[in-house]
């Protein structure tokens, strides 16, 4: 069983996962303004490149955020002794508004942690404070996730942190970034 020490190892090398190790949100620009417990705020700065018109996000570059930013409002304050594969069930999503040239804000949380079924709520604003779609999250939690090639989680060695950093790639030992 992990400690509370432990816990707040996997939750924060999970922050810094989602942001510089998921190709994805790394090649998005997503980057993490909080992760805690409480959720998760992501900021993605509007381009050309993930837009649909001129000047407005593609729907589709939306639902990524908010399926980005429910995940990572589970693993922030999960408890990694029940397993480190977050993996989505279901995505709903709605669409408001748009805000034409506006990066956006995800702000999400955990509502429910079951033992293997969470639910989260995220809200996405535009830069400027309007909301622009909102979406709920199914996640599930549980296993055991490789992360290139390494595993992480129950079959790490919990006698300390060093083991840790090398079942996360790109981490080093504990306190490295």
């Amino acid at each position: 069983m992990l400690t509370e020490a432990e816990q707040e190892q996997w939750r924060d090398r999970f922050r810094r996962h989602w942001q510089d190790g998921v190709a994805f949100n790394k090649a998005c620009g997503i980057t993490v303004r909080r992760w805690d417990p409480d959720g998760v705020e992501l900021h993605l700065p509007f381009r050309d490149a993930l837009g649909a018109h001129p000047g407005v996000f593609h729907g589709g570059v939306i639902a990524a955020l908010i399926d980005t930013a429910g995940c990572g409002a589970v693993a922030a304050g999960h408890d990694y002794d029940r397993g480190s594969r977050i993996t989505t069930v279901a995505l709903a999503v709605q669409y408001f508004t748009v805000d034409p040239g506006q990066g956006v804000i995800a702000v999400a949380r955990c509502t429910r942690r079951g033992r293997q079924i969470n639910y989260a709520e995220v809200t996405v604003r535009s830069e400027a404070g309007k909301d622009l779609a909102r979406g709920l999250v199914t996640v599930s939690a549980s296993g055991t996730r490789e992360l290139d090639g390494r595993r992480s989680a129950e079959e790490v060695d919990h006698r300390g942190a060093g083991a840790l950093g090398q079942h996360l790639p790109g981490l080093g030992e504990m306190g490295a970034p």
